[in-house]
């Protein structure tokens, strides 16, 4: 059973970043093998770049169902492209969805390799930011968690969130995976609605890139 939600996890969090992906490419106005790029690099960027700390095989290189639902929910994205027009809220959407998935995932994955549950931390933050970092600098964008809005902070919170609860109480294994996605996605939520960020260090510029 915990095999299986943890399968699911992972399937929900490719599909929601290869739909982050895709809409984002299409905001770019990308040609099809444009936003299926952009889909599959957002999806498992992150992913690579943990599994390489761990020094363990990448998992989509020796994984094809994982490829495959990239590529599906790439077409799905297009056609359904004709029906959204939303861009900005859809993106949003999967892109929170996919950080609080693929945490998840980067922290288990840590915990499984031994690490210290303070990297663990780290692995997750990287497992769901890194693939909107590449995807951002393919795209010509200042990536997310770079600027004004709360990104791999709502990461850090909901690791740490996570790890106390599976250590001092004894709550489900999976209610804390559970809770862990949802905070995660209600801090995203929440910043960008009463535009929290991060304190800067210089004076704000008008003219400045948004």
């Amino acid at each position: 059973m915990h095999e299986q939600f943890n399968f699911a996890i992972e399937v929900l969090g490719t599909i929601a970043f290869s739909m982050s992906g895709s809409f984002a490419a299409m905001q770019k106005r990308l040609d099809p093998f444009g936003v299926l790029i952009i889909a599959f690099v957002t999806s498992v960027g992150g992913g690579t770049v943990r599994d390489l700390l761990l020094d363990i095989p990448v998992f989509w290189m020796h994984d094809l169902l994982m490829c495959a639902l990239i590529l599906v929910t790439s077409i799905f994205s297009m056609v359904f492209n004709s029906l959204e027009k939303n861009f900005k809220v859809t993106l949003f959407i999967f892109d929170s969805f996919g950080l609080g998935l693929f945490t998840i995932i980067g922290i288990q994955k840590g915990l499984n390799a031994g690490i210290h549950p303070m990297i663990c931390i780290a692995l997750g933050t990287i497992t769901g930011c890194f693939g909107g970092i590449i995807r951002d600098i393919l795209l010509n964008r200042i990536p997310l968690i770079f600027r004004k809005e709360i990104y791999a902070t709502a990461c850090i919170v909901g690791g740490a969130a996570f790890l106390l609860m599976t250590r001092y109480t004894t709550l489900s294994y999976t209610f804390a995976q559970i809770f862990t996605i949802l905070l995660i996605v209600a801090i995203r939520t929440l910043a960008v609605k009463y535009h929290w960020q991060m304190p800067k260090f210089y004076g704000y510029d008008q003219t400045s890139e948004m």
